[in-house]
């Protein structure tokens, strides 16, 4: 029998996918848990319908993403900074610091769980960080770090 998923169920398939079942298992199982539903024409278009949306949702969130790359790549963020002896920081720059620049200069909001420091940042300097866009899409974010008399 086939049957179109309501949601995804482990080991059977993932949300909106139509697929073959026994017939016992879709009458007894997954119909009255609402896990899916018969596969009848109606059912069938509307998850065709569905599945194209959420590609075309998907594409035009990598396109913006990969627009949105191309711009944290070709600049830099610069960061003035209290330093001590030997050009170390008072401190050290924090994603959080970096997520507030990048939404100034860039007007990107991004969320300071997808940058990625690989060590932290306490000296005067240039450092690069990854900022995380989307799935796979990942850009190298330029930072300046100048010092500034305290």
């Amino acid at each position: 029998m086939k049957v179109v998923l309501n949601q995804d169920v482990k080991g059977i398939g993932k949300k909106l996918q139509i697929i073959e079942v026994s017939e016992g298992y879709a009458r007894n199982y997954l119909i009255p848990k609402k896990l899916a539903s018969i596969a009848d024409n109606k059912n069938i278009n509307e998850a065709n319908t569905k599945n194209d949306a959420l590609k075309f949702k998907k594409k035009t969130e990598m396109d913006e993403a990969e627009k949105n790359k191309e711009i944290i790549e070709k600049s830099f963020v610069e960061f003035k900074h209290k330093v001590g002896d030997g050009g170390k920081l008072f401190g050290s720059i924090t994603e959080k610091e970096i997520a507030e620049e990048v939404k100034k200069k860039f007007k990107l909001d991004i969320d300071k769980k997808k940058i990625v420091i690989n060590m932290p940042i306490k000296q005067l300097g240039n450092y690069s960080v990854d900022v995380k866009l989307y799935e796979g899409i990942i850009a190298k974010l330029k930072i300046v770090v100048v010092g500034m008399k305290v």
